[in-house]
């Protein structure tokens, strides 16, 4: 019999570096769009499917640590389970696969010069969202939360803070916000841009505002283009949260729900946007809402100072014809499902069921 491991235990193996094989069989297409860090691949899904141990039958794996196999939603990598135990393997199979994965998650403290202030960042390793926990005197804000609000709470919990402010940076296309629902348990402020798409109660910010979290000061930047309300904040002239404006090595896309002469209209919103971030003071450290990249367990923030990224983003930048050019030129595909979500997310509301049904695959925000 199949014996199996759900999500929360491979993320607490992996989070405390315990010795562990985590063998990806799915084909090389799925796995190009997002993988487990540190897994070992080997295309097996079509033989699998087939009946066939295909390569498992002599592939080469560490012989003592545990063997966790990973497909898409926890099938084919039963039969993978089954093929590797028969040959001598410890194994075990990953319930619900990928699609379970995608709420997997893993944190790391942002370094900062204010040591009166925290910030952390919580990374959803299998999709890519990375949402930010501030916590100041006790007080705690939380940006583009995507998941459980459990994972919050328990962080505030852990740092001495009750959670006083929730905000998203804008309305989010391809991952369900938490946000209504998280300030909802705490009975925390919700903040969102100001802009007429959420139908729900929320407090606006517009460009220049400021709102307080203890001792720390957040202030608005209007940084259109993603999305006509797209907001950036900027805690203590220090570091950025700038959504899915900027991110360390990319840029927001600014073609949904917006068509071909929508998307050159964003586009040139976004040029004067990052204009804007990239006059920010250099050492300024730039926290985006995704990654492209899995997120490895190694405790390092993902980000980028406005000094390094401005090596790159200033050739971009050279004029707005060419700039709308380049990344009217570069749009990836559209993200799965991403319509039923952005309706969600403009009422507030969640699915009934299970979240990662609309949820699974890569986040497709970034224009790299």
């Amino acid at each position: 019999m199949t014996r199996h491991i759900d999500t929360a235990t491979l993320r607490d193996w992996l989070e405390q570096n315990r010795p562990v094989t985590v063998l990806d069989v799915r084909t090389d297409e799925d796995r190009g769009q997002w993988a487990i860090p540190g897994s070992v691949h080997i295309n097996a899904y079509d033989a699998l499917r087939k009946g066939e141990p295909g390569l498992l039958q002599d592939a080469i794996l560490p012989p003592d640590p545990p063997v966790v196999t990973v497909c898409n939603s926890g099938r084919m990598s039963e039969k993978a389970a089954d093929v590797l135990t028969a040959r001598g393997f410890d194994v075990l199979s990953l319930v619900g696969g990928m699609k379970a994965w995608s709420l997997a998650w893993n944190s790391a403290d942002v370094p900062l010069t204010d040591a009166a202030t925290r910030v952390s960042q919580i990374r959803r390793t299998g999709k890519g969202c990375l949402s930010y926990l501030i916590v100041s005197h006790g007080e705690a804000a939380v940006i583009d939360p995507s998941l459980g609000s459990e994972v919050y709470t328990n962080l505030a919990k852990q740092q001495g803070a009750e959670i006083r402010c929730v905000l998203d940076t804008h309305i989010h296309a391809d991952h369900l916000s938490r946000a209504r629902q998280l300030a909802d348990e705490h009975d925390a402020q919700l903040v969102l841009p100001a802009q007429n798409r959420a139908r729900f109660p929320f407090t606006a910010m517009a460009d220049g505002d400021e709102l307080r979290i203890g001792a720390a000061t957040l202030t608005a930047m209007h940084t259109p283009g993603h999305t006509d309300e797209s907001t950036a904040f900027l805690l203590n002239g220090e570091v950025v949260f700038s959504g899915d404006t900027l991110f360390v090595n990319g840029v927001g896309r600014p073609d949904l729900h917006a068509g071909v002469d929508g998307a050159r209209a964003r586009a040139g919103a976004l040029f004067h946007s990052l204009n804007s971030l990239r006059a920010l003071p250099p050492q300024v450290l730039v926290l985006p809402a995704h990654t492209g990249q899995p997120v490895a367990f190694d405790g390092r923030a993902i980000h980028g100072r406005i000094s390094d990224i401005d090596h790159w983003l200033s050739q971009w930048l050279v004029s707005e014809d060419s700039f709308i050019e380049h990344v009217t030129g570069r749009i990836p595909a559209t993200p799965p499902n991403f319509s039923a979500i952005v309706e969600l997310n403009e009422a507030g509301e969640l699915p009934e069921g299970d979240p990662t049904d609309l949820e699974a695959g890569a986040n497709r925000c970034a224009i790299s």
